[in-house]
């Protein structure tokens, strides 16, 4: 099992950086870059790359809206470059208020977007010459624009031709998507004992048209990692907080994905509760309503024989990347102690 963190928006980014760096010298294995409407993920993704040596760089996530899909597959090869091969790109859609709020483009088919995407991407790595006829039009037919468009391929050579495709989904269909065409799968807190339940029939559907080519599927599961008892109650706050952001106001009632899966993991009364809440100015008491074995479940915060417990449960569920964000008086030496258990 890899370790993997994720560096959230907001903050001073050097800093944070600074920390990833310190983090890789102890065991890091994937560092993980969120885009929302914040600093965009490639630049820092690049900086943190000149910085570190071993640790792998992935887009947690890039939306596929907000650029080409062959830009974002120069992105993807230009970082794969710069750092010796360590680069992931991680997609999502993320959420019609972001992207036809901040991007201000249609939220639509993002299943067929996706998986079109994916396919533009590793012809681009391939050096192959690109034309695409789908929801995306490459070259652009000769009745739209000026008529000049000719099929190209990237200039470069890729340092390699497979770069590792993660896909956020928390759908059954996109599930299903990501399990028969990505390597990995970055799911929304995770909680491993209800994963087969919720998941398991769209990741069997997906795993059933894999190319063996793929390898096995991985995926993340985690959450706030705390080890001190006297960092147990901001841990647990801050476990709270997150989840009541995006359970209760990543999206507009009827359009929080966040707060359909949290449903689904058998909350759907907490889950209005938490939404109606939140989206009232409360958030104290949205975060104060979630169900104590949720947080638990859903994080790592406790004692090291519990800490161990919920590893092996993970483990036990397919979690290939324990991802955790830790919170303690050494964020560092937290993180060293927990890979020495992997």
């Amino acid at each position: 099992m890899k370790l993997s963190t994720q560096v959230m928006y907001g903050g001073n980014p050097v800093e944070t950086i600074n920390q990833v760096v310190a983090l890789e010298q102890v065991g890091l294995d994937t560092v993980w870059f969120a885009e929302v409407y914040t600093f965009d993920a490639p630049t820092l993704m690049g900086y943190v790359a000149a910085k570190t040596e071993r640790v792998e760089i992935g887009s947690g996530i890039l939306p596929i809206y907000s650029r080409t899909p062959t830009l974002t597959a120069m992105t993807a090869a230009g970082l794969d470059s710069i750092s010796g091969g360590r680069a992931i790109l991680g997609l999502g859609a993320s959420g019609p208020q972001v992207i036809e709020g901040w991007h201000g483009v249609p939220y639509d088919k993002p299943i067929a977007r996706t998986r079109e995407i994916v396919d533009i991407c590793r012809k681009v790595w391939r050096r192959e010459v690109v034309e695409h006829d789908g929801l995306y039009q490459l070259p652009l037919p000769k009745d739209q624009g000026i008529g000049l468009g000719k099929p190209l391929k990237l200039i470069n050579h890729p340092v390699r031709e497979r770069i590792p495709i993660w896909l956020a989904a928390l759908g059954d269909k996109n599930v299903e998507m990501a399990a028969e065409i990505a390597e990995g799968w970055l799911p929304f807190v995770l909680f491993p004992e209800k994963l087969d339940a919720v998941w398991g029939d769209a990741l069997r559907a997906g795993k059933a048209k894999r190319d063996p080519a793929l390898g096995e599927l991985q995926m993340t599961g985690g959450g706030i990692l705390a080890l001190e008892e006297e960092h147990y109650a901001n841990a647990e706050a801050a476990a709270r907080g997150l989840a009541a952001l995006y359970i209760g106001g990543m999206g507009a009632k009827g359009k929080n994905f966040y707060n359909t899966v949290f449903q689904r993991y058998g909350y759907p009364d907490v889950a209005a509760q938490v939404q109606e809440l939140y989206l009232s100015g409360k958030k104290n008491e949205a975060a104060a309503a979630l169900p104590d074995e949720f947080i638990s479940h859903t994080n790592l915060i406790g004692p090291p024989e519990f800490v161990k417990e919920r590893i092996a449960a993970l483990r036990e569920a397919g979690v290939t990347h324990l991802h955790v964000n830790p919170v303690g008086s050494d964020p560092v030496k937290l993180m060293a102690q927990l890979k020495e258990w992997l």
